[in-house]
C-alpha cells in the first residue's frame, strides 16, 4: 500500500496525503496520477483505478488544500474562508460515485471527478455539521493529520495510537529514563 488511512474518515485521510505539512519539506503522497489512482483504490472508494491524469492530480491537490483550509479555520475558531466554501460547494455538486450490483457483489467505480465530489460532499457534512466540533489535529509535533475525536470523553490526542501515539509515548519514556540516569 502507498497510503495510510489512520482517521477512518476519507476526506481527513485525503488531507493526510501531504505529510508533515509544517516541516520545511513536507512529504507529498500524491506526487503522480498513479498515486492518486492508488489512493482511490486503497481507500475503498473505487474497486478499479479511475485513470487519473495530470489535470486530475492538480484538481485533487487543490481540493485537498481547500479541505485543509476549511478544517484549519474551524479548528482555530475562525470564520470559514468564503473562497474555500465556494470551492468545496462547487466540487460537492458533481456526480456521485457509481455503485452497481453485479454477480460478485457491489462494485464502486467512476471518474476522479466523481471521487473528488464524494470527498467534497463528506467534507461539507463534517465541517458544516455536528462532527465539526469533533475535529482535532494530531498532538505529535511532526504530524499534521486531522481526525474526528469520537473517543469517550473526547480526549484522544493522536491520529493513530499505533504510529503517532506510540512514538510520543516512547519518546517520553526515553526522556524519563535519561533523566533518571542523570539524576
Amino acid at each position: 500500500m502507498n497510503h495510510a488511512f489512520p482517521c477512518g474518515t476519507l476526506p481527513l485521510d485525503f488531507v493526510g496525503t501531504l505529510r508533515a505539512r509544517r516541516n520545511a519539506t513536507p512529504v507529498e503522497k500524491l506526487a503522480t496520477p498513479g498515486l492518486l489512482d492508488d489512493w482511490f483504490v486503497e481507500s475503498g472508494m473505487f474497486d478499479t483505478p479511475p485513470g487519473a491524469d495530470e489535470a486530475d492530480l492538480d484538481t485533487a491537490v487543490a481540493l485537498r488544500e481547500v479541505i485543509y483550509e476549511l478544517v484549519a479555520a474551524l479548528l482555530a475558531g475562525e470564520t470559514l474562508p468564503p473562497a474555500g466554501v465556494d470551492a468545496i460547494n462547487r466540487q460537492a455538486a458533481g456526480l456521485p460515485v457509481k455503485v452497481q450490483l453485479g454477480p460478485d457483489g457491489v462494485r464502486h467505480s467512476g471518474s476522479v471527478s466523481q471521487g473528488l465530489s464524494a470527498l467534497a460532499r463528506e467534507t461539507v457534512e463534517i465541517v458544516g455539521g455536528a462532527d465539526g466540533a469533533l475535529l482535532r489535529e494530531c498532538a505529535r509535533p511532526e504530524c499534521t493529520q486531522v481526525y474526528l475525536d469520537r473517543s469517550r470523553g473526547h480526549r484522544r490526542e493522536w491520529c493513530a495510537m499505533r504510529t503517532c501515539g506510540n512514538r510520543v509515548k516512547a519518546a517520553a519514556y526515553r526522556a524519563r529514563r535519561q533523566e533518571a540516569v542523570r539524576g
